[in-house]
């Protein structure tokens, strides 16, 4: 590889610029970390249940306006396809009221699963939403996506 490189480094410019391209991308490959690629979680087996009263309590806001919440704990099943660890799995989906109402209108990301585990794990994840909504409650199109290394500290 060095007499192809010195070969390259002795023509002419173009052939120069070919060999400094060709060792700083080798280099590079030997010294950077590996990118962090996102696991994709399935979650299934969705229900929800009313927050335990030590953790129920909170509120509502937007744009300064304080309403009432109702506190409910969303259960599931979590299943990492992956032979490692996922960290911070973000979860996404929709919360629909009886009335087919959206719940959380502009936001998909509705929390978080700090740890999951190879294979299939139980979850559990806690949610606010007004008190003047109907229930029951109908998740659709819940899934989560996380990293094998912990991103947040």
């Amino acid at each position: 590889m060095w007499r192809f490189l010195s070969g390259l480094w002795a023509g002419s410019t173009w052939r120069r610029a070919i060999g400094i391209t060709l060792l700083v991308n080798a280099l590079s490959y030997l010294w950077m970390p590996m990118a962090l690629a996102m696991t994709q979680i399935k979650l299934s087996d969705l229900s929800y249940r009313d927050c335990p009263p030590e953790i129920a309590e909170g509120a509502v806001t937007s744009g300064g306006v304080t309403q009432s919440a109702s506190c409910y704990l969303v259960v599931g099943k979590a299943n990492n396809p992956s032979s490692k660890t996922v960290f911070d799995a973000d979860v996404y989906g929709r919360i629909y009221d009886a009335d087919d109402n959206i719940v959380l209108q502009n936001r998909s990301r509705l929390g978080l699963i700090e740890k999951v585990p190879p294979g299939t794990s139980e979850f559990e994840m806690r949610i606010s939403i007004p008190s003047n909504l109907a229930t029951p409650l109908k998740l659709k199109k819940f899934k989560a996506t996380g990293f094998t290394q912990k991103i947040r500290q």
